[in-house]
């Protein structure tokens, strides 16, 4: 039964290992267009700030995709998560959003809750980086298994 189970399971991460491939290549190709116009428009060569922010979002967006097709590519070929993977993938995503954050129509409290939450991810994943770092963790069934 559990042959099954691994099998389906192989199958599924293949599956999305496709689908986000594919996903990956829209984003691709959602940021060159993205790049292309923001360059040739109102001043060609030249970014404005919004057009940088929006160029550095979708790289960012595409760094992520890419980062989760390792995380699911490690688990495929080695049967194990790499925490180390998954949390960089989170600190990358609180990045974007950091580089994304717009803080207009907030209020100066909620902009100051928004500034204190962020802080602290970023902060908590940091150390938990460098822990995970320090000691070589990596949790999947063949290390909880003794192999």
């Amino acid at each position: 039964m559990l042959e099954i189970i691994n099998k389906i399971e192989k199958v599924i991460y293949a599956a999305l290992m496709v689908m986000l491939i594919v996903v990956l290549i829209a984003a691709m190709a959602d940021l060159a267009y993205i790049l292309v116009t923001s360059l040739t428009n109102i001043s060609p060569w030249l970014l404005e700030s919004h057009e940088m922010i929006t160029v550095l979002g979708g790289f960012l967006l595409v760094l992520i995709g890419v980062e989760l097709l390792e995380t699911i590519k490690a688990y495929f070929r080695e049967n194990s998560v790499h925490v180390e993977i998954v949390v960089l993938l989170a600190i990358i995503a609180i990045a974007r959003k950091v580089i994304l954050f717009d803080p207009t129509g907030m209020t100066a409290s909620e902009f100051g809750l928004q500034l204190i939450g962020t802080g602290v991810l970023v902060a908590g994943l940091a150390a938990g980086y460098y822990m995970i770092k320090k000691a070589g963790i990596t949790v999947g069934s063949d290390h909880e298994n003794g192999k």
